[in-house]
């Protein structure tokens, strides 16, 4: 009889030792290690775990790309994130909160991947019947679509090796264990090794594998840090459950660009997509203080923006800052160029400010048309509904220059907006700037910007 042992693992980054630890010391979180029961004999793997392997060496010039090689799901939203579709034998991993919409999108996904492929989709957390309820609302029932709520990573290979599918869909990796470790389904060491078989399973057997994770309440991908290392694409679905729209984010793809989004707005009847976001994210966009309006880059996407800023008199010794959609941190350095470089005393102003629409800002070219919302609100005066705001700003109060200027613009002047702020840019781009229909005024001052800003035509 194998002498039975425990080492305790960390559930946030997987560090291991042989005793508690109230603190971990690689990820520096608190109450994250849990007791996981080993064993000191290491038993045989069982022959359905044990996956042949071609051995074969090859020319790199010898190998021949099929032409079927991507998988276009005809969601347009979703092929761009993924750089033109799923990758044949790629692993991708999904993340996002509870309720976000990630089962509903891959089973809206294998309504026009089922029409070629064979799908087997590994209902771990619902019945068949579930999913069957759920497939009738969406109108999705496809012919070549089927289900299992197989929770053991063993009978799941047993039914790929009968079924043989094309395309494969683990809802969720949480969910799953493997026979050969004691700890529960969910563990740093069982998310660990299911995973690492079904990444065999996908480039031994050429089978387009999708994992559906869950996310802590910090937002980051629940399980150890490896597993976002061992897959080729990570998916993040944001927003707010909510509300209506959702935000998908490429974080890693070796296959594509990183950092493409797609925008899809939750109906009864499922995900639609959104194609022309900048046009939805100001469809109440209006004249009146404390409005702005700044153009980001999302990926390879220009999104329009409206911030919302709100300052008013606080009869308490702390003032609050809050900031929804952008920076905390980047508020309060806002908050301090104003004060020394514009002369506002916000020591006793409540400062609120908000991005329309729900989803997150993370590039710091906003930080001009967040400075002119305060201000705004403050004075109680305007901003043009027709001006763009566009610039970094500095700890000396400088605009700062940033990248993609002349598409900003572009999509601007394609929304309607006939007037531009803009930071001091070079005379081959101001030359090229020139051409579009708009009024640009390019500013190295934030006093200057302050002027242009709020001078109504």
């Amino acid at each position: 009889m194998a002498k039975v042992k425990s080492k305790w693992v960390c559930q946030s980054c997987g560090y291991e030792t042989v005793s508690y630890l109230g603190r971990c010391p690689e990820c520096s979180q608190f109450g994250t290690f849990v007791e996981e029961i080993t064993s000191s004999k290491i038993e045989p793997l069982k022959p359905s775990n044990i996956i042949s392997a071609d051995t074969k060496v090859s020319k790199i010039k010898e190998i021949e790309l099929d032409e079927k090689i991507r998988y276009k799901t005809n969601i347009d939203e979703l092929d761009r994130v993924l750089g033109g579709g799923f990758v044949q034998g790629s692993l991708c991993l999904l993340a996002g909160d509870p309720g976000i919409g990630k089962s509903t999108l891959v089973l809206q996904t294998t309504k026009n991947i089922c029409e070629k492929l064979k799908v087997l989709y590994v209902c771990a957390e619902e019945s068949p019947l579930q999913v069957k309820l759920r497939a009738k609302r969406l109108q999705v029932e496809p012919e070549n679509l089927y289900l299992t709520n197989q929770t053991c990573i063993d009978e799941v290979i047993n039914q790929i090796d009968i079924l043989k599918p094309d395309f494969l869909i683990v809802d969720s990796i949480q969910s799953v264990f493997c026979a050969n470790i004691a700890s529960s389904s969910g563990s740093v060491s069982q998310i660990r090794e299911c995973t690492n078989v079904l990444m065999r399973i996908a480039k031994q057997k050429n089978i387009t594998t999708i994992i559906i994770g869950h996310v802590t309440k910090e937002g980051n991908i629940a399980g150890p840090k490896v597993l976002e290392h061992m897959v080729d694409c990570v998916i993040n679905f944001e927003g707010d459950k909510y509300k209506q729209y959702r935000i998908l984010r490429c974080i890693k793809n070796r296959f594509g660009a990183i950092s493409e989004v797609g925008v899809f707005k939750m109906e009864d009847e499922g995900l639609i997509e959104v194609n022309s976001p900048s046009q939805m994210l100001l469809e109440q966009h209006s004249q009146a203080s404390g409005s702005a309006v700044v153009a980001t880059l999302e990926g390879s996407r220009i999104f329009l923006h409206e911030i919302q800023a709100l300052v008013g008199s606080t009869n308490y010794s702390n003032p609050r800052r809050v900031a929804v959609g952008l920076e905390y941190n980047r508020l309060l350095q806002v908050l301090a160029v104003l004060e020394k470089k514009v002369g506002l005393n916000l020591s006793k102003q409540d400062v609120y400010v908000n991005v329309v629409g729900g989803i997150d800002i993370v590039e710091p070219s906003y930080d001009l048309a967040l400075a002119l919302a305060i201000i705004s609100s403050i004075r109680d005066i305007p901003i043009n509904n027709d001006t763009i705001l566009i610039g970094e700003l500095g700890l000396l109060g400088e605009i700062r220059y940033v990248d993609n200027i002349e598409r900003r613009l572009k999509e601007a002047q394609k929304l309607g907006f006939r007037k531009a702020i803009i930071p001091v840019v070079s005379e081959k781009t101001s030359a090229k700037l020139s051409q579009l229909p708009l009024e640009i005024k390019q500013v190295s001052k934030l006093t200057d910007a302050i002027i242009q800003g709020l001078k109504q035509n």
